[in-house]
């Protein structure tokens, strides 16, 4: 079977990976994430995942790299990773009874044959009308700095919300796996006959 590399050291997308039980290793891309003046959100992630994947192209000559890239989008305006506990309350504060687009990009790249697959998979996430003081507990107890939107699906953020709507709920945590197993498989990889 041909060897896989996630171009990614995020534990979360690593995590969802293993979920397919495939044997990968991963890599740490170097990509400038800088946004082009004008480019949308959904460009963007799909550029970086891209680029994601490329950047490990040299190193792994033979290989299915997966690359991946998240922001969201809340009134119109990218939002990153708070980095801070001030901006994690803002951003909660922010998305408050409304609503967050999240634009996760996916590329495969088969160094092998130089066919590169990329999409841009969307997922909506509707807060529901949040006090003050949940926005705090909640960020001194699961501190969520390095999560872009500053909560995390998968844990204690899921309290947060009104509902979610899209496709996979493993966009929201970084990686779509429908999406990726489409083009696993467009590669001759299926992970249930692996």
């Amino acid at each position: 079977m041909t060897a896989i590399v996630l171009a990614s050291t995020s534990p979360f997308r690593r995590a969802l990976l293993e979920k397919l039980d495939l044997p990968f290793i991963t890599d740490a891309p170097d990509a400038d994430e800088t946004p082009y003046p004008h480019e949308s959100a959904p460009q963007l992630v799909q550029r970086l995942a891209g680029a994601k994947a490329q950047a490990l192209a040299a190193r792994y000559p033979q290989h299915l790299i997966i690359g991946s890239d998240q922001v969201c989008v809340l009134n119109g305006v990218i939002t990153g990773k708070p980095h801070t506990r001030e901006n994690a309350i803002a951003q909660l504060t922010q998305a408050s009874g409304n609503s967050i687009t999240f634009y996760t990009g996916l590329a495969l790249l088969n160094t092998a044959t130089g066919r590169q697959q990329t999409l841009c998979e969307p997922f909506q996430v509707h807060f529901r009308q949040l006090q003050a003081q949940e926005i705090h507990a909640y960020v001194d107890k699961e501190q969520p700095l390095r999560c872009a939107g500053s909560f995390k699906s998968e844990g204690l953020g899921i309290t947060l919300f009104d509902r979610l709507d899209g496709r996979d709920p493993n966009t929201l945590v970084g990686l779509p796996l429908i999406a990726l197993c489409e083009m696993l498989r467009n590669e001759g990889v299926n992970p249930l006959q692996a």
